[in-house]
């Protein structure tokens, strides 16, 4: 405390690396400003270069990738902007600030990959620092935290020995299917539930849905092939993802 009253006379943004706990945030100039600005739009590219190598096997969405940066570089403007209106009260300013930003999350309520938060998340942390004026830091979280995520991806850090899918096999209506399928089962899968039985065809077919988790080496078509060698050659579906019952609902909404 005893320096207080120099430190706050400072420029945050020469301080990039020092602390900032007791700072006052000064009135920053256009230029200061603009390299925020633009440091946190690089950053969220960045992010999004990030994002596309990370899920070049399973696949990503254009839109998705534009909102890296345009998260990144909106937070930084709102925080920047709200340093301006409130002359420097950098408490104020980051309290109102991010409590704007945290709600742009909401766009993300409807379930999906976790990861996908992640990353909006990311975006975020990064257009706050740079927002505050902190650049160097911004660029040192986003290293670290590009090659954690690019290291886990190359490892396939954390993937289960196992996946979870649905399975849904169509039989005749005079076929018993309890323990009908039990012995391919346990060839193929290390658990299997029967979640759901529907007749179809005016009671003419069974539909079974089981809740399965399949063995990462083991061969899809052949367990297919040998499900429909009980079934009768009806329809057979694997879903790879877990079971949900919406999931053969066929009322339309």
């Amino acid at each position: 405390m005893h320096n207080l009253a120099a430190v706050m006379t400072n420029n945050i943004f020469a301080r990039i690396f020092d602390d900032q706990s007791a700072v006052n945030m000064d009135f920053p100039s256009v230029g200061q400003v603009l390299t925020c600005i633009v440091t946190a739009l690089v950053l969220g590219i960045l992010i999004g270069l990030v994002y596309m190598f990370t899920h070049r096997k399973t696949g990503y969405t254009q839109s998705y990738v534009f909102t890296m940066p345009m998260l990144s570089s909106l937070v930084a403007t709102i925080i920047l902007m709200m340093c301006l209106l409130t002359n420097g009260t950098l408490g104020l300013t980051a309290s109102i600030s991010l409590t704007g930003a945290f709600s742009l999350v909401r766009f993300r309520s409807v379930p999906g990959d976790p990861r996908d938060i992640a990353y909006i998340f990311f975006a975020m942390a990064m257009g706050t620092v740079c927002g505050i004026g902190f650049v160097g830091y911004a660029c040192l979280v986003f290293l670290i935290l590009a090659a954690l995520l690019i290291v886990f991806n190359l490892l396939d850090f954390a993937a289960p020995k196992t996946q979870d899918m649905t399975l849904k096999v169509t039989i005749p209506e005079n076929l018993n299917y309890n323990g009908l399928f039990d012995k391919v089962f346990e060839k193929y899968t290390t658990s299997f539930v029967l979640r759901r039985v529907k007749t179809t065809d005016f009671g003419t077919l069974f539909d079974l849905i089981y809740s399965i988790r399949v063995k990462t080496d083991a061969d899809q078509k052949k367990f297919i092939d040998e499900i429909r060698a009980l079934n009768g050659n009806l329809n057979v579906t694997l879903v790879l993802y877990k079971y949900d019952d919406q999931i053969y609902d066929v009322k339309q909404k």
